[in-house]
């Protein structure tokens, strides 16, 4: 049975939506930058873009949640952000995840979607704890996991090329 489709609400500046074949171009802005993706093994091909967007597409269908696009309310993309169940160190986590495009960088956004994702999992998901899986030398980041409150709380070893930081927060049930 497919899980209810979940979005975070929006926010003073952005909204969200779910991603389609025809964001590939806006998304390889930010994974296809070869600077804005130096954490990661290397920058996404058109390609590897178009298949990242169908396992999205496959985890809203089976769990609900996945990376959504960052867009302002006049529909400019700014990137990604959300909520996606990751591995760290053989256990099930949920992450909140965000990527902003270079030339909206340090303007707030990945803050801002950052909180809306962690009110949603608050609201669906808690308890539970929230964490950010981070390459340890990314500064800005640990930045935002440590805005909405999150700090150091393990390495995780079992990525095959890099050691991890993760980040976490506990989630209550809010009324």
């Amino acid at each position: 049975m497919p899980a209810p489709r979940l979005l975070p609400r929006p926010t003073a500046r952005l909204r969200f939506r779910e991603m389609v074949a025809e964001d590939a171009g806006d998304l390889l802005r930010v994974w296809g930058d070869a600077d804005a993706m130096r954490f990661y093994p290397a920058p996404k091909t058109a390609d590897e873009m178009d298949e990242w967007i169908l396992r999205m597409r496959r985890r809203y269908a089976e769990d609900g949640i996945g990376l959504w696009i960052l867009e302002t309310h006049d529909g400019a993309v700014v990137g990604d952000g959300g909520l996606t169940w990751q591995e760290v160190n053989g256990r099930r986590v949920l992450e909140v995840g965000y990527h902003v495009v270079p030339e909206q960088q340090r303007r707030g956004y990945a803050s801002e979607a950052a909180a809306a994702c962690a009110e949603l999992a608050r609201s669906r998901f808690a308890p539970i704890d929230l964490t950010a899986i981070i390459h340890p030398e990314n500064v800005a980041s640990r930045r935002v996991a440590e805005s909405l409150g999150m700090t150091h709380t393990e390495d995780d070893h079992g990525h095959p090329w890099i050691v991890r930081t993760v980040m976490s927060m506990s989630l209550d049930a809010t009324t």
